[in-house]
């Protein structure tokens, strides 16, 4: 199971995936899932290499 959380509100927006799924067609929607998810996060962080003084993108690993 994958599991997306959005949190929203006073200006601000959290996303959280976590999760796998290996039944639906081969893994796919997990993958479908992993491209989407790390498409945005490349895209903001061209925005904000365009923007430094508008746009910061903070990339924390556990």
């Amino acid at each position: 199971m994958i599991r997306v959380r959005a949190l929203l509100g006073d200006g601000r927006t959290s996303l959280e995936v976590d999760g796998h799924e290996e039944h639906a067609e081969a893994g796919r929607v997990c993958a479908a899932v992993s491209a989407i998810t790390q498409t945005a996060l490349l895209g903001l962080e061209q925005i904000a290499l365009q923007h430094p003084d508008l746009v910061s993108v903070e990339i924390t690993q556990e």
